[in-house]
């Protein structure tokens, strides 16, 4: 081989290399490109077919154009030096709504939980009380662990998204300083509660909550992601449900329509050490009112007509009450708020099987319907689906996912019959 003609080898070589790494960096990102779902699941495909119902969460939200407006034409200045008046009047805002001294806004609700257990509990290796099936302790990567050196200890979730009073009594520490054991100082409630169906907690239970605390020198955090959704339920203000607790993280990008942001409130000592705290964990950002503007609009304007996804769900609840008893399990009582959780009593027929046929349109269902229509729901556990409504979901599109559900049960019950046969 001629020395002219090693470097172009070379060349190719490397070249095609390149494009070997470049195809397998592309097939891994086709993938992993479904891998993102909040259950585990795809998301849905670009060619999905028909009128699409999303019901997989109230995140999937798009602002209003009276947002945007308010975004495109708000006020900003820097936020980390306090200046921002968009954010600061969000904030006062927040705080009178809630009841609260003082509120901080945030970008996400997961950030905002992890300050709260930054700032009560302040020593590494101490611990906080979390019912098992909360969202802090399931959704947030263990957090509090892994970036505060804060200790969970929990107590049994039941049905309601409460607790055994007991329970959470029994599994406080004491004896401070002894050097066997981590030092209780949070409890964590969850209101309305997620994984249990967007349960709302009573006042009762949030009031015996806030007295053992207090007779042990504890605080009391509530992840209100969806609190707003529990004051509409109860037909209460959120002050009546967050005097009960010390501190509060509330999101505007959920059923509150915000495209981002979560409100932590509490007293004003507790929010200039969260103010430090969102520093450190990368969360102080510059002229942020242009999302704190639509925030404004998410607690001025879109508080009240939550009733309407409460409304829909309790719809779409009762038909599937209606179906086949065979083939669903649902108690209508806890259905309380915008979220549905009905389990599949068919072994036959799995909840990531029948998310995938809700979510697919054939020929022969647009034969039968006169249209196809994709409902986007997720497998949730104890062999159980999720939905969830939110303000981009009509009636109408209520009506067409009742539609979507019976066909498919439908469906699936003639070719259980025919295999039985």
């Amino acid at each position: 081989m001629s020395l002219s003609a090693a470097p172009c080898r070379t060349l190719s070589t490397f070249l095609g290399l390149r494009k070997t790494i470049r195809l397998r960096h592309a097939a891994a990102a086709a993938r992993d490109s479904g891998t993102r779902g909040y259950y585990g699941q795809s998301r849905p495909g670009e060619a999905t077919r028909g009128r699409v119902v999303d019901l997989r969460s109230d995140t999937v939200t798009k602002p209003s154009l009276e947002m945007r407006r308010a975004m495109l034409e708000c006020e900003v200045g820097d936020d980390v030096m306090g200046e921002d008046p968009t954010v600061n009047e969000l904030q006062t805002l927040a705080a009178d709504i809630f009841g609260m001294e003082a509120a901080l806004f945030v970008p996400t609700g997961t950030m905002s939980n992890l300050i709260a257990v930054m700032v009560h509990c302040r020593e590494r290796g101490d611990e906080m009380i979390v019912g098992d099936m909360c969202h802090i302790h399931i959704y947030e990567q263990g957090g509090s662990a892994q970036l505060a050196g804060v200790h969970s200890t929990t107590v049994t979730t039941l049905p309601d998204g409460t607790f055994d009073l007991e329970q959470l009594e029994s599994k406080i520490r004491h004896g401070y300083p002894d050097a066997h054991y981590p030092r209780t100082r949070l409890i964590c409630v969850e209101n309305t509660h997620n994984v249990q169906g967007g349960r709302v907690l009573p006042l009762s239970f949030l009031q015996e909550v806030r007295a053992l605390a207090d007779r042990y020198g504890l605080a009391v955090h509530m992840d209100g992601a969806r609190v707003m959704n529990a004051a509409v339920a109860l037909g209460v203000p959120p002050s009546t449900i967050l005097q009960h607790t010390h501190t509060v993280s509330v999101c505007l990008s959920k059923g509150l329509g915000s495209p981002v942001g979560t409100m932590l409130a509490g007293p004003r000592d507790f929010i200039a050490q969260a103010v430090r705290c969102r520093k450190a964990l990368g969360g102080g950002m510059r002229q942020v009112g242009i999302l704190a503007a639509a925030g404004k609009i998410s607690l001025q304007e879109m508080v009240g007509r939550l009733e309407k996804d409460h409304q829909n769900a309790k719809t779409f609840a009762q038909a599937v009450k209606d179906c086949d008893p065979s083939l669903f399990a649902l108690d209508i009582a806890a259905v309380e708020t915008n979220i549905l959780r009905f389990r599949l009593r068919d072994p036959s027929l799995t909840p990531a099987e029948f998310c995938a046929r809700m979510g697919q349109v054939d020929e022969e269902e647009e034969a039968t319907l006169g249209q196809g229509v994709s409902v986007l729901m997720y497998p949730h556990f104890g062999n159980s689906v999720r939905a969830v409504w939110h303000l981009d979901i009509s009636p109408e599109d209520t009506q067409l996912a009742i539609g979507k559900l019976k066909y498919v049960a439908s469906k699936h019950m003639k070719e259980r019959n025919v295999k039985a046969q």
